[in-house]
């Protein structure tokens, strides 16, 4: 390919992958041929030689068509021209099947990838045959950079780019929309895994339905206005949590010009996988075909990772994506780079090799950041044109052979297909959340790979083992910034002594974890939980009885946030399972002084407090007699049909019910004391009934 000579720093964004990453030939490599070029004389300064670029007409370029690229073909003839980049490790949502309820840990900022170097890896993909690019996350949009950077993506269409698209939860994507499209997106994925707003936020784990709503409709409202912009909804289907929506989702394709995808639910770290979950998708068919039996297979293309299928007179589509029944490794084209620069050339492999620490070798290691970028752009054309004899690496080309190397040698080591459903269960692998950090991944050092093997240099962050310091040298600067602990060789690891406890949300080890309830069977459970608010004095008990508390009616504001509270309990108690709650019931009894009739004022013969005695536990736990001037009852009732109980969920709704009747009258009474709260029944499950104070068998 024929290098630019010299141009004007404003093409300089265009044309950078010919001034820094170009020194060797591209495709040509595995073809041995060249493309003829036409000469560029739009707006060249004075004194400026035209620029050399391939662009060969169409009859041309169909005679001297090349091979795909050889560094993007594995062994078994694989050409991946998809590319995926992870734009950041973070997101607003907290999607069940994605992160682990603790959350996941966030890498430093110098260990992600920069924008300009998302960009030269672009273009060093693009220029070897990538023709679709889709940014993905943790969520892509909450990248503050992310529109210049789709702007810069999107000027590689020159260079063969045909698609930009996105992958994204919708949560702010309305906003951002706009310039997008402008930059060039061609493609929205959507994740959506349920129509119902209180079901998202027990799966999402946060409130956001009418934000993503919001989304899809702005983009069939500007398809409509002739955006093109390709719409897919990523719907993850689990058993016992969204198995009933399918039709629902089916539906909005009747009018509505979008793809329904169901998706298999898959396995990764930290998502509580397993199989009674996971619904395939010969059964998803055959609950769609029950109410349209004139659905219909529809021709898939050669690299399409769902099955598609169309009722005819709607207008959409629907796919199953079926990574775990029915795998579609043979025509996988698909590459990934996560957010810290790693290379994956599968999804569900847990092999990765550092792209970032090759393309930092030009930076002395260090991020190449905006200024960077323009200082190697700018050295690189005064090297073209012989007006430097500087050794400065900086926007140097001398890598650019290892780095195709090292993409090479990953792509031929991809493996015919990925393991199977019984070994993806408890294969280690990054938590979806970052893949599209440290957890449990195998990273390989370029040079590892080209001497073939295939040792892990970190296997777990929580492994604290003695690295030998030349292997540090070679892997990311992610991995050297970890704490290692001991000496001891990987061949003794440290022998952790397990806590003296049976309690059931600790590991052996110590370590607070989520208890594991797939195995347990569904039934229908419920808790009831009491707590009181007693009063120190006697105004605030005729003040609610009869509604005259300045912030309103205290027994029904109660009553609502102790039901809202108990549909948020997972959000609130971090090692809570969300659940669906069937049923809740908050109760409270107002005892105390008598209440004045309002119109005569008269007694109503209510009994009175006052010099009353009101039993209470000290902290010594024995009884002891308060003086009292009223008292709320609070009594919270939940039920679910689940395979976990509601204890939590009925303490919660009791308690805030009981913060609320304090926050409501603490500007009458700021003595208050809010006392006794506990469980008084439970219900179904393995220890079936109990009640407070009778002795378990």
């Amino acid at each position: 390919m024929a290098l630019l000579t010299r141009v004007p720093r404003r093409h300089c964004l265009q044309t950078v992958k010919s001034a820094l990453l170009l020194a060797a030939p591209r495709r040509s490599i595995a073809s041995g041929a060249s493309a003829p070029t036409i000469q560029i004389q739009d707006e060249q300064p004075q004194g400026f030689p035209s620029a050399q670029i391939p662009v060969p007409s169409r009859p041309e370029a169909i005679k001297n068509a090349k091979p795909f690229s050889a560094f993007l073909t594995d062994t078994f003839q694989r050409q991946h021209s998809y590319l995926r980049i992870s734009l950041t490790e973070k997101c607003n949502l907290r999607c069940l099947y994605c992160m682990p309820e603790e959350g996941v840990p966030q890498s430093p900022t110098r260990d992600l990838l920069t924008t300009p170097e998302i960009y030269l890896l672009s273009s060093t993909f693009v220029s070897e045959g990538v023709t679709k690019i889709r940014l993905t996350g943790g969520e892509p949009t909450v990248r503050r950079d992310i529109i210049p950077l789709m702007n810069q993506l999107g000027s590689l269409r020159s260079q063969g780019l045909r698609e930009l698209c996105i992958t994204t939860n919708g949560i702010s994507l309305h906003r951002k929309l706009d310039s997008m499209a402008e930059a060039g997106l061609t493609g929205v994925n959507l994740s959506l895994d349920t129509l119902d707003p209180f079901q998202f936020q027990i799966m999402t784990r946060r409130k956001g339905f009418e934000a993503v709503m919001k989304s899809m409709q702005r983009i069939l409202e500007m398809n409509k206005l002739g955006a093109g912009i390709k719409l897919k909804i990523n719907c993850v289907v689990m058993r016992g949590m969204n198995e009933r929506e399918i039709i629902p989702f089916v539906e909005l394709g009747r009018e509505q010009d979008l793809e329904v995808r169901f998706i298999e639910y898959m396995p990764f770290d930290g998502n509580k996988w397993s199989q009674g979950k996971m619904l395939g998708y010969k059964e998803m068919l055959d609950m769609i075909r029950a109410k349209y039996p004139t659905l219909r297979k529809v021709q898939d293309h050669k690299n399409d990772t769902s099955k598609t299928y169309e009722i005819p007179g709607f207008v959409g589509r629907m796919g199953f994506i079926t990574s775990m029944t029915h795998n579609f490794c043979g025509t996988c084209n698909r590459l990934r780079i996560t957010s810290d620069g790693n290379l994956k050339v599968c999804l569900f492999g847990n092999a990765e090799v550092s792209l970032r620490d090759i393309l930092r070798k030009s930076n002395n290691g260090e991020p190449i950041d905006e200024e960077a970028f323009e200082a190697m752009k700018q050295i690189s054309m005064d090297r073209k044109q012989g007006l430097t004899t500087s050794n400065d690496p900086l926007g140097g080309s001398e890598h650019e052979r290892e780095l195709l190397d090292v993409i090479g040698l990953a792509v031929s080591r991809k493996k015919a297909k990925h393991a199977g459903m019984g070994q993806l269960e408890n294969m280690k692998n990054r938590p979806m959340i970052l893949i599209d950090e440290n957890s449990t991944r195998q990273t390989y050092s370029p040079a590892m790979w080209k001497l073939g093997k295939t040792v892990p240099i970190f296997q777990s962050l929580s492994t604290r083992i003695h690295i030998p310091t030349h292997l540090l040298t070679t892997t990311s600067t992610h991995h050297r910034s970890l704490r290692l602990h001991s000496t001891k060789s990987p061949s003794t690891p440290p022998s952790p002594s397990p806590p003296p406890t049976n309690l059931t949300h600790l590991t052996p080890q110590g370590h607070a974890h989520m208890v594991a309830i797939s195995s347990k069977t569904p039934t229908t459970r419920t808790a009831i939980a009491k707590c009181t608010v007693y009063f120190s004095n006697p105004t605030a008990v005729p003040l609610i009885q009869t509604n005259n508390i300045k912030k309103g009616d205290v027994l029904s504001v109660a009553r609502i946030a102790g039901i809202m509270a108990a549909k948020k309990t997972s959000d609130l108690i971090p090692l809570c399972h969300p659940i669906g709650i069937t049923h809740v019931a908050v109760d409270l009894d107002v005892v105390g002084l008598g209440v004045l009739d309002s119109a005569d004022g008269k007694d109503d013969g209510s009994p009175s407090l006052k010099g009353g005695e009101v039993a209470l536990a000290g902290e010594t736990g024995q009884q002891k007699d308060v003086e009292g001037f009223g008292r709320v009852d609070i009594k919270a009732t939940v039920t679910c049909d689940g395979k976990t109980g509601v204890e939590m969920e009925a303490l919660t709704a009791a308690s805030i019910a009981a913060l609320t009747v304090y926050d409501m009258c603490k500007g009458v009474d700021k003595g208050m004391r809010v006392m006794d709260l506990r469980v008084v029944r439970k219900e179904g499950g393995k220890s079936g009934v109990w009640v407070e104070g009778e002795k378990m068998g």
